[in-house]
């Protein structure tokens, strides 16, 4: 007999969230705790402790996915690419592993959120799926029939760092990256990418909630900058479309919440896509902050297999 549970981690920022979902995808347990600040040490504890925690409100032991933020080098184990610096360079599934005393399933948590809404979310049943992170960064990841696509260097999906397709003059070299690079879509189409466009543009700092609640009341600055955001999301969603032609594109993180964006941005889309007509759809998610834990515990699949 099957697990009755799975359950799901997301590793953040500022906070570690861990859920147990059933088979049916409703969620029977849900805990979070803080995430330590800067101490890779003792972040690998406080997830174990949460798994411990989860596992004992169950009465069993359960499979365990873990959403983080970066990926695993195929190359050498090791996490690269994390928002969270301290993970940076550290084996850390195979950390986790040894603290658990099991395998886990562990993804970059874009992979996670792509996966929990083509599971049982707003792409349900669709075959290939492109899940977008409109937050503090820009990230994306995709799952096809259902699975994560990891690709040869554990980056499918990462459109953030890819430069802003068809730049106009004013957009070159654009804005700085932390990266290294100039003129990635982050810098355009995360929070801080819109409120710096904002202040460019106006001289006033506002944050991303105050631009898009002045452009609702019609304030034409504010206005003017929400039109060149949408504009500009158009058209990296666009260069995806291209490529991968999904069936549907998810959004997810705080700006995923701008009402505009699911009927302006397919309109802005078509002329940037080669196709005489273009059926992508455009969403929002359907689970919102828990989809990054729900595709956590969705990275194993039914053969109890990532």
């Amino acid at each position: 007999m099957g697990r009755r549970f799975r359950i799901g981690i997301d590793l953040g920022g500022t906070k570690i969230e861990g859920a147990a979902i059933d088979r049916f995808g409703a969620v029977q347990f849900r805990h979070r705790v803080a995430t330590p600040a800067g101490d890779y040490r003792a972040t690998v504890e406080a997830i174990n402790g949460l798994v411990r925690v989860i596992e004992r409100t169950l009465g069993e032991t359960s499979s365990v996915g873990i959403g983080i933020p970066g990926t695993i080098s195929p190359a050498t184990g090791l996490v690269k690419n994390a928002n969270s610096t301290c993970l940076i360079g550290h084996p850390l599934q195979r950390d986790l592993e040894a603290a658990l005393g099991r395998s886990i399933c562990l993804a970059n948590d874009a992979n996670c959120f792509a996966l929990s809404e083509a599971t049982d979310g707003a792409a349900r049943g669709l075959e290939t799926v492109f899940g977008v992170i409109l937050g503090t960064g820009v990230g994306g990841g995709i799952a096809i029939a259902g699975r994560v696509l990891l690709g040869a260097n554990a980056i499918a999906g990462e459109w953030g760092h890819n430069p802003l397709p068809w730049p106009a003059s004013d957009e070159i070299p654009g804005p700085p990256c932390y990266c290294g690079r100039s003129g990635c879509l982050e810098t355009f189409l995360s929070g801080p990418g819109l409120a710096a466009d904002h202040f460019r543009n106006t001289a006033h700092r506002l944050s991303p909630t105050e631009i898009v609640h002045a452009a609702e009341l019609g304030d034409a600055p504010s206005r003017a900058t929400l039109d060149r955001y949408m504009e500009r999301l158009a058209r990296g969603l666009a260069a995806v479309i291209n490529l991968i032609d999904p069936d549907a594109i998810v959004l997810g993180g705080g700006l995923s919440g701008i009402a505009a964006l699911y009927d302006r941005v397919p309109d802005l889309w078509t002329r940037f896509i080669f196709s005489d007509r273009v059926t992508t759809r455009l969403l929002p998610p359907v689970h919102g902050d828990s989809s990054g834990v729900r595709g956590a515990a969705w990275l194993w699949g039914p053969e109890e297999g990532c």
